[in-house]
């Protein structure tokens, strides 16, 4: 399975407790998706960055602080893994590649 998701500007993205819904931070606000469709499911435009490595939630998720991954600014990338490690995430160039997690 691959699939991706285009987001222009991302900062930081992370998965709740449950795995099902991952949050995104831009520098055009904060997104969820559901991880059963990776749809998106609530969107805000109100710019607000994370503080050390946590986000704050909105939509299914508003309020929660949110563990997430910042990206490396000296590379413009980002990876990182879901909740049950089964699932990838690379960004690079404004898209967010979701693949199999390599074994």
């Amino acid at each position: 399975m691959t699939k991706y998701l285009f987001i222009g500007g991302l900062v930081a993205a992370g998965f709740d407790s449950t795995g099902s819904y991952l949050l995104v931070v831009s520098h055009s606000g904060r997104g969820v998706f559901s991880t059963s469709s990776w749809e998106q499911v609530a969107r805000d435009p109100s710019v607000i960055y994370p503080d050390k490595g946590v986000a704050i939630g909105i939509g299914p998720l508003a309020g929660a602080p949110i563990s997430v991954t910042e990206i490396d600014h000296s590379t413009g990338q980002l990876h990182f893994l879901n909740p049950d490690g089964k699932l990838q995430l690379e960004y690079d160039s404004g898209t967010l590649t979701i693949s199999d997690a390599k074994c």
